[in-house]
């Protein structure tokens, strides 16, 4: 053979010798840059999955405690007023009549007929204090509640007190006129037997400043209490004898609660304000005296128990955190399984 072939042959052992004695790539590990990703992914998922897990748990659980602690708070109070008025020992009962006499406020029809209601029909409550102390308010209100307490009054067979505080004027005297007695402090201030409607008129004010006022209407007498038109005469006076006709309800109400014991003068029913001790002097008030006296030496009946409907606790929560509440309601329910059709 040619020294110069340049293709040798090579038997096959040879290759095999070659072929062992070349380096060989080794194979690619199963932790390779694929599978560190892929552990590192599945780590990271999981993890989240966890967080969000425990983080759903914790929102229903403090939803559910909000519950708890809403139902505790609600029976807690409902449980305390249902013992104070089980009437289970003879007591005067006392109902406040304070601040604005109004619709929606404390001192409304609706809570003080309530109260009254709960006081007379407990068999353990010898009397019913009105504990007064208001500026006044609706005649609408008042007249709920002075008809309300000369009903139960006859239906129960129960006394009726009044008790001043600081004022009893307008609207409030109205109510305490239904009581059998009334009174109060030598320095209360008592009366104020009128009827107002007040308000404000702009006219001179828009013509200084050139403001035209466009008010269109169905009706002769629909505006007649718009304060940025000008007063009309006959609407004034028309205004005027409705003012009349509720000032003689008004009237009508303290002579016939009052009857004999009233000295009326032409000041009597002016609107004017007295001081406890000339109210007595009046025949406004029957004497000087407060809650403790009267329940004392009148009633005879030292225990007082307190009837007044008040927004307790519960409410106001409810109020405050209805919406999460009500929110957390519908989890838990679902969650359980519960299904809201």
């Amino acid at each position: 053979m040619n020294d110069h072939d340049p293709f040798p042959m090579t038997s096959p052992g040879s290759l095999n010798d070659a072929s062992d004695k070349a380096p060989r790539a080794a194979p690619a590990a199963a932790t390779g840059p694929a599978g560190w990703e892929r552990e590192t992914i599945e780590k990271l998922l999981f993890a989240t999955l966890r967080e969000q897990q425990a983080a759903r748990r914790w929102r229903l659980f403090g939803r559910l405690m909000w519950l708890v602690l809403f139902g505790a708070v609600v029976w807690l109070i409902y449980s305390a007023e249902a013992s104070s008025t089980s009437g289970s020992s003879p007591h005067t009962a006392v109902i406040d009549v304070k601040g604005e006499i109004a619709d929606g406020a404390e001192a409304s029809a609706e809570n003080i007929v309530g109260a009254l209601k709960s006081a007379f029909e407990d068999s353990g409550s010898q009397a019913v204090v009105l504990l007064i102390n208001s500026p006044g308010g609706s005649p609408v209100q008042a007249g709920i509640i002075n008809d309300e307490i000369t009903r139960l009054k006859a239906l129960h067979d129960k006394k009726v007190y009044a008790v001043v505080e600081e004022t009893c004027a307008s609207a409030a005297y109205y109510i305490a006129a239904a009581a059998d007695e009334i009174y109060v402090d030598k320095a209360s201030l008592v009366g104020s037997i009128g009827v107002l409607m007040d308000g404000f008129g702009f006219t001179g004010l828009m013509d200084k400043l050139g403001i035209e006022r466009r008010l269109m209407t169905a009706g002769e007498n629909k505006a007649m209490l718009d304060p940025f038109s000008p007063q009309d005469a006959n609407q004034r006076a028309y205004i005027q004898s409705m003012l009349g006709e509720i000032h003689a309800q008004f009237i009508e109400v303290v002579k016939k609660g009052r009857g004999d014991r009233l000295k009326e003068s032409e000041d009597t029913f002016s609107g004017l304000v007295w001081s406890g001790q000339q109210a007595v002097q009046l025949g406004l008030a029957d004497g000087l005296g407060n809650l403790d006296y009267v329940a004392r030496e009148v009633v005879k009946a030292e225990d007082i128990v307190d009837y007044t409907h008040r927004e307790n606790v519960g409410l106001r929560l409810a109020k405050r955190f209805g919406a999460s509440v009500g929110e957390g309601m519908f989890h838990a329910a679902r969650a359980a399984g519960v299904q809201l059709r």
